[in-house]
């Protein structure tokens, strides 16, 4: 094992730089342009969903290829974002946010001129390889230009961009392919992809550090992205496997066995993928576990509440979008502030705060019935994006902080790593557990209705119809059947959305007992400390 200093221990001073002259490296024009690629890719997990149908249609594309251009995103993302946190850590997060800035743009274009299905999915696997690379060298160009007394702010506020990007996807997809078509999705990355990369090369400023290093942990890389790929896929198709299956818990296993052989190896190669000293310190841990739960219960319960408001409610997704609006509008508000109260007070209170927070929307979010209005849900997605915005501020100070700055590339690609697994799991699990309570209440409901019995051979599909909100009313139906239906249908799926957002609760509360292990970043000052802002 390396007998460099263990993360826990604070970071020897390093001699502070003069204050930037001119653009180049100055801390708030860096922040602006890494903001500017990464709403792009925050603004694709979401926007694309809004266009599948239109792109199943347009090519005659299967649902299984249609899942393939999200899952395929997905996979690419979180299987390379610890292994770009890497690269960026060994050649320089400038360049490497520099080229994911134009590969991204250059896929996205790509996409939008396919005309077949598989080189849609092609390039999405692409823009999620170049994407992974933008992420961790983001937070990296971060902590290596904002002094440790004002990273928390610029967490903050690229906190703030990630969550207005993600909650804004659904209104700016469903406007572009309602009055555009479904390649404007892609396109618009173009244009800002140009900018973002302009304002790259004129205002981002390399910082090394003395003991960057200096090569690749290859075996490392192969189990890693072999161990992701065995934990994020199962979760991926756990809807369609379910968890009973052994296709499902042979992958798990497969993960278990890969990571453990990770772990092996790390503790020996001379410059490891992701030295194992990290995780001595408590609060880069804790700040770890935090983000996963923080993603469970966050992407888990979103997943749901789309399907309640655009099935349940008959929204459009833009209409379905703008409800959603009070939660970014939070977010927006509440990220910057939790960098402020993070900078004043650490992160532990605010985050415990957070946690708490989440925990009392998600309770009050499993109260959500059929005929709840607009103001009541408003003001539990609002209380939620308050929760959220500390948690994703501070976890990710206290992950970058805690971690020595010669691997922040590294640390930025586990807090990514940690959301994407998080969010995975999350929808994964909450979906077996929406899926069981369907399973479970709906052939009763059915009977008590007066309903004609369903055929066996019909009974798995209306199941699945129902655990996403969706009354199956064949054609020909008479009014008062298909008025049942819809009842029988909305009442069981909002039964068990109250159960998933009951365990997305406790998951919560877990968050914040785990919170309580967190605390300032011990490496923070180690950052290029740029004397004066």
């Amino acid at each position: 094992m390396s007998s460099q200093t263990p993360v826990a221990e604070a970071a020897p001073e390093l001699p502070v730089p003069d204050p930037p002259k001119g653009l180049r490296g100055h801390p708030w024009l860096t922040l602006f342009s890494v903001a500017i690629g990464v709403m792009m890719v925050a603004l694709d997990g979401t926007i694309v969903a809004i266009a599948n149908p239109a792109i199943k249609q347009d090519l005659g594309a299967s649902l299984a290829d249609v899942q393939w251009i999200t899952n395929g995103y997905m996979l690419a993302l979180a299987i390379a974002l610890i292994t770009a946190g890497k690269l960026g850590d060994r050649f320089g997060h400038r360049q490497t946010f520099l080229i994911g800035i134009l590969g991204f743009a250059a896929a996205s274009a790509a996409i939008g001129f396919s005309d077949e299905v598989a080189l849609v999915i092609t390039f999405r696997v692409l823009q999620g390889l170049f994407g992974a690379l933008l992420m961790p060298a983001a937070l990296g160009l971060l902590r290596a230009t904002f002094p440790a007394e004002k990273l928390n702010m610029a967490i903050g506020i690229w906190g703030m961009v990630i969550g207005a990007s993600t909650a804004g996807g659904p209104i700016v997809g469903g406007l572009l392919v309602e009055h555009v078509n479904w390649q404007s999705v892609f396109f618009i990355n173009v244009p800002v992809g140009v900018l973002a990369l302009v304002l790259g090369l004129v205002i981002l400023k390399d910082h090394r550090a003395e003991n960057a290093p200096r090569s690749f942990d290859i075996p490392g890389i192969v189990l890693l992205s072999g161990a992701m790929f065995c934990l994020i896929w199962p979760l991926i198709k756990a809807g369609e496997w379910h968890w009973d299956s052994m296709k499902t818990w042979g992958f798990l296993i497969a993960a278990v066995v890969l990571f453990a052989l990770f772990a092996l190896l790390e503790s020996k190669v001379r410059e490891p993928l992701i030295p194992l000293r990290m995780f001595r310190s408590l609060p880069l841990t804790a700040g770890t576990v935090l983000m996963v739960l923080m993603a469970f219960a966050f992407m888990g319960g979103l997943f749901f509440v789309t399907f309640y408001l655009q099935n349940v409610h008959g929204m459009t997704p833009v209409d379905s979008g703008l409800h959603l609006l009070p939660l970014t509008g939070m977010m927006i508000v509440g990220s910057p502030l939790a960098g402020a109260l993070i900078t004043k007070f650490g992160p532990r209170i605010p985050l415990v705060g957070g946690m708490v927070l989440t925990a009392v929307a998600m309770y009050g979010m499993s109260g959500l019935d059929t005929g709840t209005g607009t103001g009541l849900m408003s003001l539990w997605f609002a209380l939620l994006g308050l929760g959220l915005a500390p948690v994703m501020v501070g976890a990710t100070e206290v992950i970058v902080g805690n971690a020595p700055l010669e691997l922040s590339g590294v640390a930025g690609g586990l807090q990514q790593a940690a959301m994407q697994v998080g969010g995975s799991l999350g929808t994964a699990v909450l979906g077996a557990v929406m899926a069981s309570r369907v399973d479970s209440d709906l052939p009763d409901n059915w009977r008590s209705a007066g309903l004609p019995p369903v055929p066996p051979a019909q009974a798995s599909q209306l199941s699945d119809a129902v655990s996403a909100g969706i009354a199956p009313i064949p054609k020909g139906t008479p009014p008062e059947f298909a008025q049942k239906i819809t009842s029988v249908a909305h009442d069981t799926f909002v039964s068990g959305m109250a159960q998933a957002f009951t365990v997305a609760c406790g998951v919560a509360v877990v968050a914040a007992v785990v919170a309580f292990f967190t605390k300032r970043g011990a490496n923070a000052e180690a950052g290029a400390g740029v004397g004066h802002i």
